[in-house]
């Protein structure tokens, strides 16, 4: 977020907080409902906001943020199996825990240039330690790069389908990926 006046900077935050709220609620956003919730008008929220895509990716850019550290710290880890294992872990945890993420995730165009680079960033970090955990011969050698992402995908995916709630859905995404990691390792 660039600088902005006071108000404006209240705004922005109070636009934000609502479409944190409606996404964690399952509600699609829509940004007429938003400035409703927000006590704000319509045209407030789409000065900030141009798209309700945009809105979405400011909402899921701190867990995009985190995952992009976390994974910065894997890659200083000495044991490549465990910082390549721990790493999905918390991609996995991400995608369950942070319904905007999936949304964002599942986009092939992003409406801001900071989500791209974020998500570029996970992308070539997981990339990173699988090829690390692929020398160490921690994992299987057929396992391509470009596998990472729809067997995460697919986990979060089954993990939504098949929890018969919202509190299934965590420990069922871990034992799915335990399960995965399992045939995964060399």
């Amino acid at each position: 977020m660039t600088s902005l006046r006071k108000d404006a900077a209240r705004n922005w935050d109070r636009i934000v907080t609502v479409a944190r709220e409606l996404v964690d609620e399952g509600t699609p956003l829509q940004l007429n409902d938003v400035a409703r919730r927000a006590g704000l008008g319509v045209g407030t929220v789409y000065r900030h906001f141009p798209t309700t895509e945009a809105l979405l990716e400011t909402v899921a850019t701190p867990c995009l943020e985190a995952l992009a550290g976390h994974g910065e710290q894997a890659l200083t880890r000495d044991d490549p199996w465990q910082a390549f294992a721990g790493f999905l872990q918390r991609l996995v945890d991400a995608q369950v825990g942070d319904p905007s993420l999936a949304k964002v995730a599942a986009n092939t165009q992003d409406a801001l240039p900071r989500t791209t680079e974020l998500k570029q960033q996970v992308i070539a970090i997981g990339r990173e330690l699988l090829a690390r955990a692929r020398k160490a011969g921690a994992v299987r050698p057929d396992l391509a790069d470009g596998d990472l992402v729809p067997l995460m995908c697919g986990i979060a995916y089954a993990t939504y389908v098949h929890s018969a709630t919202p509190a299934d859905r965590l420990p069922a995404a871990r034992r799915y990926l335990d399960t995965l990691l399992r045939g995964l390792r060399a």
